[in-house]
């Protein structure tokens, strides 16, 4: 029996030279094919993989290679992250130490316990000691106060100062850590639409340094807040309003503009179930005088009138026409609704119901004007010229400006 290649032998035929030729050159053809077909049925014998493409046992590498997945890293730089990385190092942890049991132990000694978070900006650093803005309500009641750098390193601070009217605290501490310092930019000449970058610890220190973005949604904002929790208004702060997101322990962080300037302290946020969104902040330019005198008086030293106001915008017009008598033509300016005794507003004969328009020549329309005014055009001793309408009659005032703490 021969084997399944062999061919049986046939008898010679005897042939002609024109068939000789053409059957030598088809039986050339026919060799050339069935080696080629015997050598690639081989190969894959050799490399490891059945016809098909499925892989054997064979060690190849450039195999194994292709099984393995495929990672590319890519170097993204935008205008957020260029200015998160130029401020992100300034914005720090405040952590709120207060007596209480001790946290290990709830029913054993007196000890410290971390009360609350919050977050904090690093503005300013002098030989060796460095200065942090945050929240006075983030340091409120605290007994010792700790600075969480952005490298996680804790270090001791110090209170120097505290505003509750501003909500502004600040706090001095140890600066051979510290490397970034924030750099201030300028609030009033932000634009609606502008972008923005919140950074801060929301929710406490495991989300140190979350960023989120959004937009100024508005500017020259006032907030009626309640100061001594019953349920009356004392004051009207000013703020500005965004949408990029502000949690709890966002408090006392940085509000940036696009190129990394410090341009609001993150405050609060509106949180009602129908409200999505409000995120408020102290503007920088409200910030620096308040800091300033924090950091050298340990207080806020305001020239104040002694009185509390409204905004005409907020009154009524048939208020406006029957109770202030005010011109039709007169639709801004600023009520004064209570005098205090023996301040200088009571004493150069201002009346509730009195409406400032202008101060020293120039126009005042909200209580935003005023206040810029007041508090960073003029000092204590200062006299302060008023135009105020009084039951329709345009009256001309002029007061001495006292320090807030005497009255």
């Amino acid at each position: 029996m021969g084997y399944y290649n062999q061919q049986p032998p046939e008898p010679q035929k005897q042939i002609d030279k024109k068939g000789s030729k053409g059957g030598y050159f088809f039986s050339a053809f026919i060799g050339v094919l069935v080696g080629a077909l015997i050598v690639w049925l081989m190969i894959p014998s050799f490399v490891g993989i059945m016809p098909g493409g499925d892989t054997s046992s064979g060690n190849d590498s450039s195999l194994e290679s292709s099984n393995t997945t495929k990672q590319f890293s890519a170097d993204i730089t935008t205008e957020v992250t260029s200015a998160v990385e130029k401020v992100a190092n300034s914005v720090v942890g405040v952590t709120n130490i207060q007596s209480s049991s001790d946290f290990l132990s709830p029913s054993g000694d007196e000890g410290q316990e971390a009360g609350s978070s919050g977050s904090g900006v690093i503005y300013k650093k002098s030989g060796d000691k460095a200065y942090v803005i945050t929240n006075n309500h983030v340091i409120e009641g605290a007994n010792q106060i700790e600075v969480t750098l952005a490298d996680g390193a804790k270090v001791e601070a110090k209170l120097l100062g505290t505003d509750i009217w501003t909500d502004l605290a600040v706090l001095e501490m140890d600066a051979s850590k510290v490397t970034t310092v924030a750099e201030f930019g300028d609030s009033d000449a932000l634009k609606q639409g502008e972008t923005v970058i919140a950074i801060g610890n929301p929710l406490g220190l495991n989300f140190s340094g979350s960023v989120t973005t959004g937009v100024v949604s508005g500017k020259d904002r006032t907030i009626p807040i309640d100061l001594d929790g019953d349920n009356q208004v004392d004051w009207q702060a000013e703020v500005l309003q965004t949408d990029a997101a502000i949690n709890p322990g966002n408090s006392g962080g940085a509000l940036v503009n696009i190129v990394g300037q410090l341009i609001g302290i993150n405050s609060m946020k509106i949180s009602q179930a129908t409200v999505e969104g409000i995120g408020l902040a102290i503007p920088i330019n409200s910030v620096i005088p308040v800091i300033e005198d924090l950091e050298q008086f340990g207080a806020m030293k305001r020239p104040t009138m002694g009185v509390t106001l409204l905004d005409v915008t907020n009154v009524s017009a048939v208020h406006q026409r029957d109770t202030l008598r005010l011109p039709e033509e007169i639709t801004t300016g600023v009520v004064i609704d209570e005098v205090v005794t023996k301040s200088p507003a009571g004493e150069a004969g201002l009346k509730q119901y009195d409406v400032i328009v202008e101060m020293d020549g120039k126009k005042i329309e909200n209580m935003i004007e005023l206040r810029k005014h007041l508090y960073n055009e003029k000092e204590v001793g200062d006299n302060l010229t008023l135009k105020v309408y009084r039951e329709g009659q345009l009256l001309e005032v002029t007061l001495l400006l006292k320090d807030n703490s005497t009255l």
